[in-house]
């Protein structure tokens, strides 16, 4: 899971296997294969630096 921050500052966690896609609007909204959508404080960048550590983990567990 991948913690993002909605505009009121709260937290939460969403699986990124389920992100269809990510826009920015210029907020950034977090589109869900659900189709549920958030708009988040972080920037495209910082989602996909999270997604990119989140798979790294996975991977690492995968090879003991």
């Amino acid at each position: 899971m991948i913690k993002l921050t909605k505009l009121n500052n709260s937290i939460f966690y969403i699986n990124p296997h389920q992100i269809e896609r990510i826009d920015e609007r210029p907020d950034t909204v977090v589109t869900m294969l659900s189709q549920n959508q958030y708009i988040v404080k972080e920037k495209i960048d910082e989602i996909n630096r999270q997604i990119i550590e989140y798979r790294k983990k996975l991977s690492f567990g995968s090879q003991e």
